[in-house]
């Protein structure tokens, strides 16, 4: 039986720290290796296909390795051949990259690639499994390293720390035989499509959000591009990530999974590959799904035998939105409409009884995480009161004087609720708290969980 005390004891705690200290030590150690291992992928990887090289033949240690699946008839050594001569490049090394990546560097596959620009956070890593605490705050390309070379030091694996982009995404692609998407914004996929269309790369493309996720493939042999399907970008604030919807990490690893099987069999030239098919997993009944879809467009702004897109664009400006999954702030109200955490801290430490404070987030956000004397009102509530002001104040027996504060996760909902209390009530002074639980979190009480 493990008892709490035993935590506080100074051999265990000092065992505890020295595995820190040592953890970082090898993370260090790890991003050393992949800076001087840059040369040998980008050796490994270059050229528009791996397909030619010289590696003819297995060791026996790699016979030993990927025996099992060499044993199957549709692989055997002339497929696990095609993997070791292959390359894939993967753009997003989070919920999607991180099980596709692990996956094809166990199977073998000769060279894989990385592309993310950001750092591991802790709320990354229920879900991207190749990260883990020792590198938080760090690269992801670089935590992805060090796993997967721990995994299988015969692979060679090339990082791209960088974000792509309309002016480097033909010269990181064209260096790959497969390009995964596990990218989770409109502008990179759109990218990536038209790059994958103009360098005649197969685009395996993959979603997860919540407890659902899908699968596909694009530009493969005769099949459809992501333009066919998808001619224009979605509206911009109709697009929901992991951030502000949530997912479950089984999800996206299972999709994840999935994409990798995807490139095996792409790589291996075995039939079945996703093209001209919508695989679709729901987590919570457990089904899969596949459906027809679209054929190649003989419209198809780019894939089409008359293209009128015919070199890459600037996908941000097409989309309407950032190539990245944060939230931007945006500002509704006045100055006067508004107030610093700071000021909040005060309020509630002096002046509670005499203000009102609603929190719009959602039930399930205000269950996490609130700030004492805060009433939770979610903001998809408040449309319901329309023009009818008494209802809601009413019904949540809230005072119909006094002035109102509101906050919500960043300081963009708050912003919005504002607009739609002072319609409702708009005798009352009503603010909201700038940047939200995010800039409470920061500026006035470190402890505050961020999510």
């Amino acid at each position: 039986m493990v008892i709490e005390k035993d935590f506080k004891d100074p051999r265990i705690l000092q065992l505890k720290e020295e595995i820190k200290n040592l953890k970082l030590l090898l993370c260090q150690k790890e991003t050393e290796l992949s800076e001087l291992l840059k040369p040998v992928a980008f050796s490994c990887c270059h050229g528009p296909s791996m397909k030619g090289a010289s590696k003819e033949k297995l060791s026996a240690t790699e016979i030993s390795r990927y025996s099992r699946q060499m044993l199957i008839p549709k692989i055997g050594v002339k497929g696990q051949l095609k993997l070791k001569n292959s390359s894939v490049l993967i753009v997003g090394v989070g919920g999607l990259g991180c099980p596709a990546a692990l996956y094809l560097a166990a199977a073998g596959v000769g060279c894989i690639g990385l592309v993310d620009h950001d750092c591991v956070e802790i709320n990354n890593l229920h879900r991207q499994v190749l990260h883990s605490d020792v590198f938080l705050n760090q690269p992801k390309v670089d935590s992805a390293f060090a796993a997967l070379r721990r995994l299988n030091e015969e692979v060679e694996f090339r990082t791209h720390k960088t974000q792509l982009s309309s002016s480097n995404a033909t010269d990181i692609i064209s260096s790959y035989d497969v390009i995964v998407d596990a990218t989770d914004n409109a502008p990179t996929r759109f990218l990536l499509n038209d790059v994958c269309v103009f360098t005649k790369k197969p685009l395996v493309s993959g979603a997860a959000l919540q407890t659902e996720g899908q699968l596909t493939v694009y530009n493969y042999e005769n099949g459809p591009c992501y333009r066919c399907l998808f001619p224009k970008p979605p509206p911009p604030n109709s697009v929901k990530n992991c951030g502000d919807a949530g997912v479950l990490g089984t999800v996206p690893g299972v999709i994840g999974t999935l994409q990798a099987m995807e490139v095996i069999k792409i790589l291996t030239e075995n039939k079945g590959v996703l093209s001209g098919r919508l695989l679709t997993y729901d987590g919570l009944d457990a089904s899969f799904r596949t459906f027809k879809i679209r054929d190649k467009s003989k419209t198809c702004a780019v894939c089409s035998e008359s293209p009128t897109i015919k070199e890459l664009i600037d996908y941000e400006q097409f989309c309407g939105s950032a190539a990245n999954d944060k939230n931007p702030s945006i500002n509704l109200l006045n100055p006067n409409e508004r107030i610093h955490v700071e000021r909040l801290a005060e309020l509630l430490k002096t002046e509670s009884e005499n203000n009102t404070f609603i929190d719009v987030r959602s039930p399930e956000e205000f269950e996490m995480c609130s700030i004492s004397k805060f009433v939770n009102v979610p903001i998809n509530s408040l449309f319901f009161y329309n023009t009818s002001s008494e209802p809601l104040f009413t019904d949540l027996k809230l005072d119909t004087e006094k002035p109102v504060y509101v906050i919500c996760r960043r300081g963009n909902d708050s912003q919005r609720a504002v607009q739609i209390l002072k319609d409702l009530y708009s005798h009352l002074e009503i603010k909201d708290v700038i940047g939200g639980l995010h800039s409470w979190a920061k500026r006035v009480d470190n402890d505050f969980p961020v999510y």
